[in-house]
């Protein structure tokens, strides 16, 4: 494969449902394509990408790990460069980061449980980011194995448009093979070589009606697709060749409107080489994505674009970084335009600084290969930079362009913790920023009152997470302090004000006053300061307008209640006046956070918490126990359904401050047969009995609660 050619690159990630089998996938990827020679398991905790010890102990991705493997298909050797992301909710911002800077992505799902709560969002993300994918139904040795039931609720649940171009060859512990509708042949693995090699046959004769019947119902969703193969379609369906279904198939692929659908089971090492057939057939290479677009660094509004191609400027996004014991802060980029060399200068749109990157590597999980140069359409990593963040755009200083950043969640939970012995307290320091670095939904934050350091996190595993990396990775034993919720503050009423701000000490002096309304935000507005201009006249003058923007933009970091931030608010500026010596833009900021205050007061304030979407899959016999402990938690239960295995799942809402242990309680109430999922859902106004509780715990105001 040559280096400029890069219709045979792909860039993917593997993403699903915890315990689809998205690592074991990855790990018979490895062995297949040469990568390793044994095949790593993540029960023995000896996975090649699950290479933390928090992972191996576990059982669990929580970092997403990338490794480049190659694979012949129609006789070229493709490149793929394949990123396995966790499947926990806490980790949700790994795939979020991960889908930015891939091409495509395999969707997994596993035979039995099907769509489940996190293949949803993961699917959301990648509808997000317009990341075209193919299915690969896991796990079809396991009892209640169902292919064609994945597909209907990928349709119903989803909004997807399946197609089936593969049927499985029996099912749970009869599974043998798959039927391969383009080329109507039978696939079977030998068991003696580990999967490594397989047999192609004639379609069984049992399975042959159905596999025509199913070949046909193929064959008119492409063609939905394609005029081409529509035409022959109806004309002569005896002339459509296997090159016509893959081509016309492919194009729809790219274009969102067909999702392919394999199936096998990767623990049995069946499967998965169709799999990466299909990532090299359907699955876009760089070229066939867009034209990468950004905007000028001096203005927003001016749009530049990059195309895919190594004669292109530099342009390339930073999407992760991480701290490695060996060689220090890797930074994980991916290369959109040009190419970047070991030992050059590349410019940081955001700092606007030059940075050297002094080495560069391809990643094999946690192992580097040293590599001369990054290409254009690749994944690579560096070492050197000295003020990078995720969601950087590296560029050429003669063309700087800034790419569009990543959304991170905002994190819910929050614990204090200080370090045992006072010796660790800088290396406790230390930790936490290298820490925070690597994670954009990992905060650390300083309480002013009381001195704690408080972090906070996605959820209890992601902190619990935290606190044995601090322990491991830097030798820093904790104490840590009772989990606290993440509130938020709101205002419920309009205010209407006059604030004047004035002082004098002799010499010039500042002076403000402005008239202005504070109310809650329209419900069309999606930010958090909706900031209008009324002011007629000169009254005040324009240099001034952005100043009171400012001060009402910074009050909003801290309520009247307890401190806590104020997410929306519309604040209308309707008159004022200014003095034309003492007035500047420092006394119109100060003015109008004095303004904010005053008026919070005033617009009876309320207490918000964060609303979790709570998913639990339980036995029959248990349902009326855990519906039951989920309305003490102040819970509310949306809706019930059965699954195939004839388990039933509930579907509710509740506050997380009355779920923390939950999934212990949970095991209890129905002696470990349940199992339970969760995530953030908005945040809602606190009832006022709760709301005095907090805010006497935190010595808030509870005066204002009206």
């Amino acid at each position: 494969m040559a280096d400029n050619q890069l219709k045979y690159t792909r860039n993917i990630g593997i993403m699903a449902h915890i315990d689809a089998g998205k690592t074991t996938t990855s790990e018979r990827i490895l062995y297949y394509t040469g990568l390793t020679h044994k095949i790593g398991e993540v029960h023995d905790g000896a996975a090649t990408m699950d290479w933390m010890v928090q992972e191996q102990e576990r059982g669990i991705t929580i970092t997403s790990a990338a490794t480049t493997a190659f694979w012949n298909y129609g006789g070229d050797k493709y490149k793929i460069n394949l990123i396995d992301t966790p499947g926990h909710v806490d980790f949700t911002v790994e795939v979020e980061r991960s889908l930015r800077v891939l091409d495509g992505a395999i969707a997994t799902f596993c035979a039995v449980g099907g769509v489940e709560p996190q293949s949803e969002t993961v699917w959301r993300q990648a509808d997000k980011y317009n990341v075209p994918r193919i299915a690969y139904i896991n796990k079809m040795d396991r009892s209640g194995a169902n292919f064609l039931e994945v597909a209907r609720q990928m349709r119903t649940i989803l909004g997807a448009n399946p197609c089936p171009i593969q049927l499985p060859i029996g099912a749970e512990e009869n599974f043998r093979g798959v039927v391969d509708l383009i080329t109507m042949k039978a696939l079977y693995w030998h068991d003696e070589t580990m999967g490594a090699e397989y047999s192609t046959e004639e379609v069984p004769a049992d399975m042959l009606d159905e596999a025509l019947r199913y070949r046909d119902e193929m064959l008119e969703k492409i063609a939905e697709f394609d005029d081409d193969l529509m035409a022959k379609y109806f004309d002569d369906p005896s002339s459509i060749v296997v090159e016509d279904i893959r081509r016309a198939l492919r194009n729809a692929t790219l274009r969102m409107e067909i999702v392919p659908m394999l199936c096998g089971s990767s623990f049995k090492n069946k499967g998965v080489q169709p799999l990466l057939d299909a990532v090299c057939a359907y699955l876009p290479s760089p070229e066939d994505a867009d034209d990468v677009s950004g905007h000028a660094v001096d203005d927003p509004d001016k749009i530049e674009h990059r195309k895919p191609e190594p004669d292109e400027p530099l342009c390339a996004l930073v999407f992760k970084i991480a701290t490695d014991p060996f060689v220090g802060r890797l930074v994980f980029f991916r290369v959109y335009s040009g190419h970047i060399d070991a030992g050059s200068y590349v410019f940081n749109a955001r700092s606007g600084k030059k940075e050297r990157i002094s080495r560069l590597f391809q990643m094999h999980s946690n192992h580097q290969n040293p590599m001369e140069v990054i290409g254009c359409g690749d994944i690579g990593a560096g070492v050197g930079f000295k003020d990078v963040r995720t969601g950087d755009t590296l560029c050429d200083e003669a063309h700087p362009i800034v790419l569009e950043a990543m959304d991170f969640p905002d994190p819910v939970l929050g614990i204090a913790v200080e370090p045992k012995t006072q010796k660790d307290i800088d290396r406790l320091s230390v930790g936490l920023q290298k820490l925070a670095e690597e994670d954009p939904t990992f905060q650390v934050e300083t309480n002013e009152e009381t001195g704690q350091t408080i972090i906070r996190g996605m959820g209890e595993l992601h902190l619990d997470i935290i606190i044995d990396r601090l322990r491991r990775e830097f030798k820093v034993e904790c104490n840590q302090g009772r989990p606290q919720v993440t509130y938020k503050e709101a205002i419920t009423r309009p205010v209407e004000l006059r604030e004047v701000f004035k002082k004098q000490t002799g010499g010039r002096g500042k002076f403000a006053d402005i008239i202005c309304r504070v109310e809650p935000v329209d419900d069309d507005f999606e930010g958090s300061l909706q900031f209008v201009d009324e002011v007629k006249g000169g009254d005040i003058p324009k240099e001034f307008i952005p100043a009171i923007q400012k001060g009402f933009a910074s009050a909003m970091r801290s309520g009247v209640l307890a401190g806590y931030p104020v997410e929306h608010l519309k604040v209308t500026v309707i008159d004022g006046s200014y003095h034309p010596v003492d007035s500047d833009q420092i006394s119109f900021e100060l003015c109008a956070m004095q303004a904010f205050r005053n008026a919070c007061v005033k617009a009876r304030p309320v207490l918000m918490e964060p609303i979790m979407k709570v998913e639990v899959v339980t036995p029959e016999e248990n349902m009326g126990d855990v519906i039951g402990d989920l309305n003490k938690r102040r819970g509310q239960v949306q809706g019930m359904e059965s699954s195939r295995s004839g388990a039933r799942i509930i579907k509710a809402i509740a506050p997380l401050a009355e779920m923390f242990g939950y999934v212990t309680a949970l095991r209890t109430i129905t002696s470990g047969r349940a199992t339970s999922t969760m995530s953030f859902s908005h945040y809602a106004e606190v009832a006022r009995a709760q709301a005095e509780k907090v805010l006497t715990e935190c010595q808030g105001r509870v005066d204002l609660l009206k």
